[in-house]
């Protein structure tokens, strides 16, 4: 267990919030396999001021989905104020600042990881919010710009505004999601600050939890790639730290089912256009490492109705079968 602020965290394990991707339904099915705290999609603050449907799509939660942090990206204060204030009347549990998207569309305008160049900025931006946020704050920064020299300075003006966490992606911005995590860029943040660090990068499996739990001495790790078409790494992260062992990875059938009911979750949420096109990602995730899909996956984008793709799911378990049932007859 860890706390952010007054908040008690059952597990040690988290999921990440990400933009375009945990939606309700990608949060509760998560939290199905074991997942205790997640966080909304990235909203943007000025979205959230002008009342955009989709945005206040986001904050869609039930009493299940908890506890839920809301993340909120932006650089004026005036918004980030605003969309504080306008959050008052949603339930959830502790607030996320992103300065952490490393997108060039984002960054380059100062918001998201551009703050990382501004920690001084970063800093008045956070205690505005932690003035007027009823809820802890807590903050998602990288290891840097171009290099992490300066990772734990940018945690000290963080921690000095009063957060209650610290989110740390172990990559800087120029890295995006490639290249080794930075595991000792993470520990001198963690060494530098008292509040709770929880640590993000590469976390795709239970052994790579505690190699970060491990190496940088962390409170907690987010899973954030890592759930992509596996909720099942729940489990896995759970079981390793605690026993020691991998647990088999989900049958055919199993993965199958599962996307099923994501799918049906996703079409109840979003209705049956938009669910379609929202699962074609997912799609695409689950059958990752399955032989026998590249052709079915072309097919997504002509995907359109709810039977269309009910049935693409069907094809793909009954295309992995055959090219199993192959196989062996060849052994």
């Amino acid at each position: 267990m860890f706390k952010i602020g007054n908040i008690h965290i059952p597990e040690r394990v988290i999921l990440a919030p990400l933009a375009g991707i945990t939606s309700l339904p990608f949060r509760l099915l998560n939290r199905s396999f074991g997942c205790v705290c997640a966080c909304t999609e990235m909203i943007d603050v000025r979205s959230l001021y002008y009342s955009h449907k989709r945005t206040l799509k986001m904050l869609s939660s039930i009493p299940q989905d908890r506890p839920l942090g809301v993340q909120l990206l932006g650089k004026d204060p005036y918004f980030i104020s605003k969309a504080v204030e306008l959050l008052q009347k949603y339930s959830f549990d502790f607030l996320d600042f992103n300065a952490a998207c490393p997108q060039k569309k984002i960054a380059a305008h100062g918001k998201g990881a551009g703050l990382l160049k501004t920690p001084v900025q970063l800093k008045e931006l956070l205690q505005i919010m932690v003035k007027e946020s009823a809820v802890p704050v807590t903050v998602k920064i990288r290891t840097g710009w171009e290099d992490s020299r300066d990772a734990a300075s940018v945690a000290l003006h963080a921690q000095d505004a009063g957060i209650k966490a610290l989110i740390v992606h172990g990559r800087t911005k120029n890295q995006l999601y490639s290249g080794g995590v930075d595991y000792e860029a993470i520990r001198r943040i963690k060494k530098a600050l008292h509040i709770p660090v929880i640590a993000s990068g590469d976390i795709f499996s239970g052994i790579l939890a505690k190699k970060m739990f491990d190496e940088t001495g962390c409170d907690a790790v987010a899973v954030a790639r890592g759930a992509l078409g596996n909720p099942w790494i729940f489990k896995e992260i759970k079981e390793y730290l605690k026993h020691g062992k991998i647990i088999p990875r989900p049958s055919l059938d199993e993965v199958g089912t599962i996307m099923k009911q994501h799918f049906a979750a996703s079409v109840q949420f979003f209705g049956e256009r938009i669910g379609v096109i929202d699962f074609r990602k997912f799609y695409i995730w689950y059958t990752h490492n399955f032989p026998q899909v590249r052709s079915l996956r072309s097919t997504l984008s002509k995907i359109k109705t709810q039977e269309e793709m009910l049935h693409l799911i069907d094809a793909f378990a009954e295309s992995v079968r055959e090219f199993q049932k192959k196989k062996h007859e060849v052994s």
